[in-house]
C-alpha cells in the first residue's frame, strides 16, 4: 500500500488533505497553506483539519518515524482529534516521561507522605556528569535543596540529576506502581540495581494524552499540585526550541509542554490553553528513526535546528494560531500570570 495514502487515512485528513497525500507533500503543502494555517479557525473540527494537514506535511518532510496523538477541545469540552498516527505504539519516552515522574511525587505530596518544603541531599555521587540541567555546574557538594527546588530543575531545565532526587523520596516501584493505579500500564520506568535510580522508559502517545487530559481534567492530583505543575510547563524557563519556538512570551505561557532527546528520539508533549485558561489542545509527539539531512550531523543535535523540532515548531505554529480564538463551557480554568521581567535589585 503506497504510505502517503495509509499516512492520509491514519490520519484522518479531510478532502484537500486526502487529495494532497495522493498527489505528493508538495501540493500538500499548498493545500496547508491555502487553508490559512497563520489565521484562528473558526471551531474546533476546522482546527483539527488544518492541524491534520500541517502534521502530514512537516512530519513528511523532516523524515523518521513518528507516533503521535493531538486533540482539540469544542466548545463543549468534547476531544475533536486532529492526528492519531501509531497512537498506541509504545515507544521511548526519554525526559517527556519527567512528568509521570513527577505526578508520583506529587501524588505523594497529596497524600501527605511528601512535602515541597522537605530537604533532599546533594551528594557527589548522585550528580550525573552530563550537559543537561543545572546541578552538574554548582560544583558544590554535599549541599540539599527543597524538593520543590528539584522538580523545578526536573521539569524545566530537564535536569537528570533531580530525577535521582525524586527517586530518593519515590523509588522507581513505587513509581511504576503509582503510575498504574492512576490507569498508565505503558507508563513505566526502568529500575536498576539501586531501587532509588531509574531509567526514564516508556509510553504511549495515547497513554501520555490521556495522562495530560486527565491533569487538566483535575482527576490526575489535587487543584493545588495540578497548578503547580502545570505553572512550572508552562514557565519562560521551560522548554522553548520546539512547539513553543516561534510563539511570543505571552502566547508561550499558554502552552505547557516538556520535551525528551535521546538517541536519536526528539518528543514533545504538552497541552495548549486558551485565552480565558480553558485547556483548548493537548499533543503528544513522538519522533526517531533516520531523519531528512545529513545523518552525522542530526546525531548529535538536540537543537531547534534538527529536521524533527523545525516540524514540531512549524506544528506549533500552527497548533496555537489555529486554536487561539477558541474556548470551551468546561468549569476548569487555567489563566498564567503575565510574565514580569525584572533587572535585579
Amino acid at each position: 500500500m503506497d504510505t502517503n495514502v495509509n499516512r492520509r487515512r491514519v490520519l484522518g485528513l479531510g478532502t484537500v488533505a486526502a487529495a494532497g497525500a495522493v498527489l505528493g507533500t508538495t501540493q500538500l503543502a499548498h493545500a496547508a497553506e491555502e487553508s490559512g494555517s497563520d489565521t484562528p479557525a473558526a471551531d474546533a473540527s476546522a482546527a483539527a483539519r488544518r492541524i491534520s494537514q500541517v502534521y502530514a506535511r512537516e512530519t513528511a518532510q523532516a523524515g523518521g518515524t513518528w507516533s503521535a496523538h493531538i486533540s482539540v477541545a469544542d466548545s463543549a469540552g468534547n476531544l475533536i482529534p486532529a492526528v492519531s498516527e501509531r497512537a498506541d505504539e509504545v515507544v521511548e519516552a526519554y525526559s517527556v516521561n519527567k512528568i509521570a515522574v513527577a505526578t508520583a511525587v506529587l501524588d505523594k505530596i497529596d497524600r501527605g507522605l511528601l512535602t515541597l518544603d522537605q530537604r533532599v541531599d546533594v551528594t557527589a555521587d548522585i550528580v550525573i556528569k552530563d550537559t543537561d540541567g543545572i546541578f552538574a555546574l554548582d560544583g558544590a557538594y554535599p549541599s540539599s535543596v527543597t524538593l520543590g527546588h528539584a522538580m523545578a530543575a526536573l521539569l524545566t531545565l530537564s535536569d537528570n540529576t533531580a530525577v535521582r532526587l525524586c527517586g530518593l523520596v519515590v523509588p522507581a516501584a513505587e513509581v511504576n506502581e503509582i503510575l498504574r493505579g492512576k490507569g498508565f500500564v505503558h507508563t513505566q520506568v526502568v529500575p536498576v540495581a539501586n531501587p532509588n535510580r531509574f531509567f526514564l522508559g516508556k509510553t504511549t502517545p495515547a497513554e501520555t494524552h490521556t495522562l495530560l487530559r486527565k491533569l487538566v481534567e483535575g482527576t490526575l492530583l489535587s487543584a493545588k499540585s495540578t497548578e503547580y505543575l502545570l505553572n512550572i510547563l508552562r514557565s519562560l524557563s521551560a522548554f522553548t526550541d520546539g512547539v513553543r519556538l516561534d510563539l511570543t512570551s505571552a502566547e508561550r505561557l499558554r502552552v505547557a509542554t516538556k520535551a525528551g532527546w535521546f538517541n536519536d528520539g526528539r518528543n514533545e508533549a504538552g497541552v495548549m490553553f486558551s485565552a480565558d485558561g480553558k485547556p483548548i489542545l493537548t499533543y503528544s509527539l513522538f519522533a526517531s528513526g533516520e531523519f531528512a539531512g545529513d545523518a552525522a550531523v542530526n546525531k548529535d543535535n538536540y537543537a531547534a535546528t534538527h529536521p524533527a523540532l523545525k516540524a514540531r515548531t512549524k506544528l506549533g505554529k500552527t497548533m496555537f494560531r489555529s486554536v487561539e480564538k477558541l474556548t470551551a463551557t468546561t468549569a476548569r480554568t487555567y489563566a498564567a500570570a503575565p510574565y514580569r521581567a525584572s533587572n535585579g535589585g
